[in-house]
């Protein structure tokens, strides 16, 4: 007998003698191992005790009878025992269970990095985030340049992601799908997001791994959830010498009804003249783009949204022809663009119910001229797009769900074309269902399953991709999660109607470990993809034309993320790396060769500091990319292609300075928010360019540059009625 258990019987057995009291103890243990700090209370009264840290407790009570112990702890399930007192001394000892807490549990985040739940430790680019980084202009896929595994493009629109193209990304709206996220484009010229970032209160970008609810993606998704209401009625309204933006919100005093609507139009006809473009636009890019939303709370809580909007843009290039030389090429844009997205959510007992449908139009008119002659060659884009999703849910506990639903997609587009006398028509038909649940097995393990299966007409059978992914947390700051995916994507539209095609398809293997502890975060992913079935195409009739399925590729890569609001004061950071090894073999590319639209290495710096005194934020950026290679491939007489020359562009800087000036700060009973804003983009004029265009007879090259080296903006952005001050001060301390 050790001395620890002869000091506990002497103290019960001089107790019961000499004081007439009842002596407790015992032993709380989880799977086994002793609990400290357990409370140990004798229900409706004020007798008890805690554990050690061998799990022993001991107190002395005057209760007598059958009473109630009660067992408790934030982290473990209440227990109640019942126990007899006045007989002798009571030894009562107990078992405890995890208690499962959704604010305690693991979160898987293999691949995936979210910002619309303020709970996470890992909560990344707000819409503040995105209006105060530098370079950012205000964009969520530009800001997203700045996190890991998404490269640096500017040449043309799109996420380009771990080593997939740019139509491998799909963007969601409250679930449902977003078709032409960007507005129309010309060859070279990189379009902007269609979208205002300040509908959005979070988001999650998935770069890999990502869930069974969303499809037709090989690389990633981004899923974009808009605001419920606003806190107040308010006006908005932002000038520059780009654009004129108005528009107003209002909300009843109940938060159950609001509506809003908003106008703008921009023009860059005056920066052309201020500033050196490497562009010559014979129309400066002009749009006007309209939207209106409301949202409606049901009786019994649930939760209608509707977003609608309209765009037209107009853009005019001309260049000098490297067909001709001494000749220019001239390159017209008209494009046209409406967007619905409708979503409903709510609660019917255990279930929550998701129901959503998205509808497009897009006209996209290009027309290409050589020296302003009246002839000219058009290529007209005619599409219609229709989403509808429905999702039911049934919550099992606090951290585990399974879910289910339907998904379809519709797509009719017409392209004409000036030489071909008939226009091309194309249409398809996709049918989805998918099924995922979400197993918490305790606060520090769980896991993810699912399986998605889709229906494509024009390729007429079935798919079936399998999601797989789970989390574990080695310690109170460290987490590890992995992620594994099929992923189906159809090839695009344009290179339907000559061959039979089928899937393209890509497998993801992603692991990560992250630390986050006091205001710093530290994230490492390692990531594998294996690409197969991708199109391969040749030349037939002067355009590119798929000719069967055998492409292939990898990708792998090793990404890293640093975000610290707490070593330096009053400075927000964050530092994110991505190594990228990767081989293709599709479309127009003779041999696996790494792809000309990504980089091996990636670097991206954001710093952030608000001066409260001068009420004024200062933001830096500095973005750095080793040089893309190049590739000139021209076909053979039959159409078949050949690697004429490659090589490798210079690497990519630029570093990018803003300033935020809020004059209302500390102003008392301010009824508006105002920001005035600077912004320089690659500051230092840094020279980039992203790659090299060539003649059919690879005699003559042109670099493709960004429109200017250095771009320089001044707005000012007002808000009556809503006083957002404090909320951009906190975002950035």
């Amino acid at each position: 007998m050790n001395t620890k258990t002869i000091a506990l019987a002497t103290f019960i057995f001089i107790s019961h003698l000499f004081f007439g009291q009842t002596a407790i103890s015992g032993q709380v243990t989880f799977k086994g191992k002793p609990l400290k700090e357990i409370s140990v209370t004798l229900k409706d009264s004020y007798d008890g005790a805690t554990t050690d840290t061998d799990g022993n407790y001991v107190f002395e009570t005057n209760e007598s009878g059958t009473r109630v112990l009660i067992f408790s702890s934030p982290h473990f399930m209440e227990i109640e025992k019942e126990v007899r007192l006045g007989a002798g001394p009571v030894k009562v000892s107990a078992e405890l269970k995890e208690q499962i807490s959704e604010i305690a549990a693991v979160v898987i985040s293999a691949g995936s990095i979210e910002a619309s739940d303020r709970r996470r430790a890992n909560v990344l680019l707000t819409p503040l985030d995105i209006y105060t980084t530098a370079g950012a202009n205000g964009q969520v896929t530009a800001a997203l340049e700045t996190l890991p595994g998404v490269q640096k493009i500017g040449e043309t629109e799109g996420l380009f992601v771990r080593g997939g193209t740019g139509t491998e990304t799909k963007f969601f709206m409250d679930g449902n799908l977003v078709n032409n996220f960007f507005a129309n484009s010309v060859p070279g010229i990189k379009s902007m997001d269609r979208l205002n970032t300040s509908l959005f209160k979070g988001n999650v970008f998935s770069s890999g791994g990502y869930s069974a609810l969303y499809g037709q993606a090989l690389s990633s998704v981004l899923l974009l959830e808009s605001i419920d209401f606003q806190e107040r009625n308010s006006v908005d309204v932002a000038l520059s010498p780009l654009f004129l933006n108005g528009g107003f919100q209002r909300v009843d005093a109940e938060k159950t009804r609001s509506f809003g609507i908003s106008a703008g139009y921009s023009n860059l006809g005056l920066m052309t003249r201020l500033i050196q473009f490497n562009n010559h636009f014979t129309k400066a890019p002009e749009s006007f783009g309209t939207n209106l939303n409301f949202r409606f709370k049901t009786p019994r809580g649930g939760m209608l949204k509707y977003y609608g909007s309209f765009d037209k843009n107009k853009i005019g290039l001309e260049q000098e022809s490297l067909e001709s030389p001494g000749q220019t090429e001239n390159t017209a844009l008209k494009g046209k663009n409406t967007f619905h997205n409708l979503s409903f959510r709510q609660k019917m007992g255990s279930y929550v119910m998701d129901l959503g449908s998205s509808f497009t139009y897009n006209l996209s008119d290009l027309s290409f001229n050589l020296n302003h002659q009246n002839s000219e060659n058009s290529l007209v884009v005619t599409s219609r797009y229709l989403n509808a999703k429905a999702t039911l849910e049934r919550r099992i506990n606090r951290i585990s769900a399974v879910r289910g639903g339907l998904e379809y997609n519709e797509t009719w587009e017409t392209t004409e074309v000036s030489a071909q006398a008939f226009p091309y028509q194309f249409n398809d038909k996709i049918t989805s269902v998918f099924a995922e649940t979400d197993i918490g097995l305790s606060n520090d393990l769980s896991a993810k399953a699912g399986l998605r299966a889709e229906y494509s007409s024009v390729i007429g059978n079935w798919n079936v991709a399998p999601r797989f992914a789970m989390a574990y947390r080695l310690s109170k700051t460290l987490t590890s999660s992995l992620a594994y995916g099929v992923f189906y994507q159809n090839p695009e539209n344009k290179f339907f109607g000559h061959k039979p095609l089928d899937y393209q398809q890509a497998t993801h293997y992603v692991f990560q470990v992250q630390q986050s502890a006091q205001g710093r975060s530290l994230r490492l992913e390692a990531f594998y993809k294996d690409y197969s079935d991708l199109i391969k195409t040749k030349l037939e009739d002067h355009r590119a034309v798929a000719v069967n399925n055998f492409g292939s590729g990898y990708a792998k890569g090793i990404e890293l993320y640093w975000r610290d609001k707490a070593s330096l004061k009053n400075i927000d950071y964050w530092i994110s790396y991505s190594f990228l090894d990767s081989k293709r073999e599709f479309q127009n590319y003779t041999q696996p060769l790494f792809p000309d639209f990504a980089a091996k290495h990636n670097l991206s710096v954001v710093a952030k500091k608000f001066v409260t005194e001068w009420k004024t934020g200062f933001n830096f950026s500095y973005t750095y990319a080793s040089g893309r290679p190049y590739y000139d491939f021209q076909p053979d007489s039959a159409g078949n292609y050949q690697l004429r020359h490659s090589g490798k562009t210079r690497e990519y800087n630029a570093l990018n300075f803003s300033i935020n000036y809020l004059p209302n700060l500390g102003k008392k009973d301010s009824k508006s928010f105002t920001v005035i804003v600077l912004a320089i983009n690659n500051m230092l004029n840094q020279s980039n360019n992203y790659g090299y265009q060539f003649s059919s007879d690879g005699e003559r090259s042109r670099a493709i540059l960004p429109s200017t080296k250095t771009f320089v903006f001044i707005g000012a952005f007002i808000s009556f009625g809503v006083d957002r001050t404090q909320d951009a001060i906190n975002s950035n301390l």
